[in-house]
């Protein structure tokens, strides 16, 4: 199949040439990379990359397709896509689509044949970049000059766009959790359990809430059945999915017993009336940020945030839990980070990034909140974080 020639245009005026194998159009987008070697389609529907093009490390991409299953998202966010090679043909037994049909299905921009070490080698140097990426014949002079005038990406309101309007249950679970303890003898008491759980859309993964719904589950005759029977008591095991505009007050009406703050892109900083509300949650409920929750939650607290160089990305992210002393190989997307040296004396810093140092973990002395910057329902250890859902439901941490 011929493909169209295709261009990434820099905002400091770096260009590469490669060869379109998605949507023949040109898009704009913070230039970001990924280190995984595999899990694409993850990415690829992980809508914590709104706003971002993303370069892969890994040097072939596509040979397995895309499934019905790994959805993170039902439409994806992402500006664009950069790859090395680009596998046309693809081979597994769950596939029902190749990647440039569904780039195009979505009108998704992206490129194949681009020099992605040196690109990598170039964002690690200058830090992440604004840049057009563009099929066909376009003059790169007016893509950069087009670059240079795009919007930066702390000037989105990218979660804004995301959440859902309204509230809704999500009754979805997953499998591998059901299986991983049932091949163990962890026990799980019904004391102290929340069984209602409202999760703020901030541009949540599905398998936040599949996770979640699955370790809830636990304990139960059959983990497929949503009602728990134990000392005679029925609990009903619910993740209501809110809008991130919902106000304290109208989450506190719904009855939780615990929230979780969730993934999502762009800049804590212009939250700032989300963060208001999460101030008045604290102390009300158990509360679980992950990732950008976690710097919501920062700065309820009082504490500042920052953008890094050129972010974490990569399911290969060795991170230090400082309560235990073990370490934990995570999966990560992010470009903001939270500054330790901003933090109250009521919360202490739980886990850290061995590569650079940064905050990956938050824990309240007093209250029953924590979180971290990493992703445990992306399973990259593959089970080393799985225990951060058991300990928010469970009530180790109460």
């Amino acid at each position: 199949m011929k493909h169209l020639r295709g261009i990434l245009a820099l905002e400091d005026g770096r260009c590469f040439i490669g060869v379109s194998f998605g949507y023949e159009g040109d898009s704009t987008g913070e230039v970001v990379f990924n280190t995984s070697m595999t899990g694409y389609q993850e990415v690829i529907t992980d809508m914590s990359y709104a706003g971002q093009i993303v370069a892969m490390t890994a040097p072939l991409i596509g040979n397995t397709g895309f499934n019905d299953d790994d959805y993170e998202s039902q439409s994806p966010r992402i500006c664009g896509f950069l790859v090395r090679e680009f596998s046309e043909q693809y081979s597994n037994w769950r596939a029902k689509e190749g990647l440039g049909e569904f780039f195009n299905r979505h009108k998704i921009a992206a490129l194949s044949e681009i020099d992605t070490r040196t690109l990598t080698m170039h964002l690690r140097s200058h830090g992440l970049l604004r840049a057009v990426i563009a099929a066909g014949d376009w003059d790169s002079a007016e893509l950069v000059r087009k670059a240079k005038n795009s919007p930066r990406l702390e000037e989105l309101d990218l979660v804004g766009q995301l959440t859902t309007q309204k509230p809704f249950e999500w009754t979805e679970s997953c499998n591998w959790i059901s299986e991983l303890y049932s091949q163990t003898k962890n026990s799980f008491t019904n004391k102290n359990r929340l069984n209602r759980i409202l999760v703020y859309d901030f541009g949540v993964k599905q398998n936040i809430m599949r996770s979640l719904l699955s370790v809830m589950r636990l304990g139960n005759n059959n983990c497929n059945d949503n009602t728990v029977t134990a000392n005679n008591e029925n609990y009903s095991s619910k993740v209501i999915v809110v809008p991130a505009s919902m106000s304290a007050e109208e989450a506190l009406e719904l009855k939780p017993d615990g929230i979780v703050l969730s993934n999502g892109p762009g800049d804590p900083a212009r939250l700032n009336s989300i963060v208001n509300e999460i101030k008045k949650l604290i102390g009300k409920v158990p509360i679980f940020g992950i990732c950008l929750g976690q710097q919501l939650l920062a700065r309820a607290f009082g504490a500042t945030t920052f953008k890094m160089k050129f972010g974490h990305r990569g399911a290969n992210q060795p991170v230090l839990n400082k309560q235990t002393g073990k370490v934990e190989i995570t999966s990560q997307n992010h470009s903001f980070c939270v500054d330790p040296d901003s933090l109250p004396k009521c919360v202490e810093v739980s886990h850290v990034n061995l590569n650079d140092g940064t905050v990956e973990g938050l824990r309240h002395l007093e209250y029953p909140i924590f979180s971290v910057q990493y992703h445990p329902e992306a399973a990259a250890g593959p089970h080393d974080a799985t225990y951060l859902f058991e300990q928010f439901i469970f009530g180790s941490c109460r």
